[in-house]
C-alpha cells in the first residue's frame, strides 16, 4: 500500500531522526516535512514504533495516510521553477 506521511516536529533533533526512519523505510522525501513511498503493513506497524520511540516525550504531530490506487490516480501537482509563469 502507498503511503502518504507528514509530520510536524519542533526539535531539530528528533526531526532528523525521524526523517531518517522514513528514509530507512524506502519512504521518498516529497517536501521538507513529507515523505511518500509503498509499505508492506509489517513494515507501516515497524516505521511507526521507530517514530515513536524516536519522538520519545517530545512534541509533535505526526500523520500516516493510506492512499489507495483511486486517490493516487486522482491527484495533482503542480510543479514550478522560480521565475516561471504558468500558462
Amino acid at each position: 500500500m502507498r503511503y502518504l506521511l507528514i509530520y510536524d516536529i519542533s526539535h531539530d533533533g528528533v526531526r532528523t531522526k525521524v526523517a531518517d526512519a522514513c528514509l530507512d523505510y524506502g519512504l521518498e522525501r516529497i517536501q521538507y516535512s513529507a515523505f511518500l513511498g509503498e509499505l508492506s503493513k509489517t513494515h507501516q506497524r515497524e516505521l511507526w514504533l521507530q517514530i515513536e520511540r524516536r519522538i520519545g516525550k517530545h512534541a509533535a504531530s505526526v500523520q500516516l495516510y493510506p492512499l489507495d490506487e483511486k486517490s493516487w490516480l486522482g491527484r495533482r501537482i503542480l510543479l514550478q521553477s522560480e521565475g516561471v509563469e504558468q500558462a
